[in-house]
């Protein structure tokens, strides 16, 4: 057989190689794209979250809604923010004079049972007292102030304290406040109800849209930390006048702190499906 015959069938058999490889390369990626399709969601398909036992598909509908509870405690403990004023021709004797009746004060405390560590004094000034009387304003004396703050007071023995301390030498007294001791243990079981009332919404929503609640994805705390506390305003404004009849109609009337309410505040978003 001479050359020319033999080139045809060569060409021939080269041409006929390259279109099988094509063909199976084709198909091999054919295969690997469908694969690739079967592991992994299209961007029109749900995501998987793994929950645990059970496989739910997120579709991103969430309901999020707010809650808001609230315990009742009864304080037991008390903050009570005294002054004593004193005057005087001099300042040094004015001092000395404000010294020695914060000094008993102090002393009656400590015998009612307070701890030293609950009692600070939480100001102290000292001011000139004028006579504007003539042309010129002339010092006549002056008055110092010392303000006592005494904390953790048991609300049972509150009455006592406070007659007594007027008799040791307060003259006024600005402020009672009252707290409660277990706020941590109140604010907590708030907490709980509020998750409880969350869901509770959560679930008429869901239920109105033909949808049910699934698992929380977030939960935001609110409320903010406010040591369960009120003050006395009715006897704070009694209070505010210097005079020792005031004073008196105070330490004779008894103490009724009430309740406070502890309440706790959240944001809770739940999925739908």
């Amino acid at each position: 057989m001479n050359k020319k015959a033999i080139l045809p069938i060569i060409l021939t058999a080269v041409t006929a190689l390259a279109l099988t490889a094509c063909q199976n390369n084709s198909a091999v990626s054919d295969a690997q794209t469908a694969e690739e399709s079967q592991a992994a969601p299209t961007a029109e398909k749900d995501v998987v979250l793994d929950l645990g036992d059970k496989v739910s598909y997120y579709t991103g509908n969430i309901v999020s809604v707010n809650s808001s509870e609230t315990v009742s405690v009864v304080p037991d403990i008390a903050q009570i923010v005294y002054s004593v004023r004193t005057e005087a021709k001099t300042a040094s004797d004015c001092q000395q004079k404000n010294n020695e009746a914060v000094s008993s004060v102090i002393t009656q405390l400590k015998e009612l049972g307070v701890e030293e560590g609950s009692i600070q004094t939480s100001d102290y000034y000292m001011n000139p007292i004028y006579n504007y009387s003539g042309n010129t304003a002339k010092v006549t004396g002056y008055e110092a102030t010392a303000a006592l703050t005494v904390s953790d007071l048991a609300i049972d023995g509150l009455d006592e304290i406070l007659s007594k301390s007027v008799d040791s030498g307060i003259n006024t007294i600005q402020s009672i406040t009252y707290m409660a001791s277990n706020y941590d243990e109140s604010y907590q079981e708030a907490l709980q109800k509020a998750v409880d009332s969350a869901y509770q919404k959560a679930q008429v929503l869901a239920k109105a849209s033909g949808r049910n609640v699934g698992t929380a994805l977030n939960i935001t705390e609110t409320s903010g930390y406010t040591e369960a506390r009120y003050n006395d305003t009715a006897r704070s404004n009694m209070l505010q006048s210097a005079k020792m009849e005031a004073m008196e109609d105070l330490s004779s009337s008894s103490v009724m702190p009430g309740e406070i309410s502890v309440e706790a505040s959240i944001i809770v978003e739940y999925q739908m499906y």
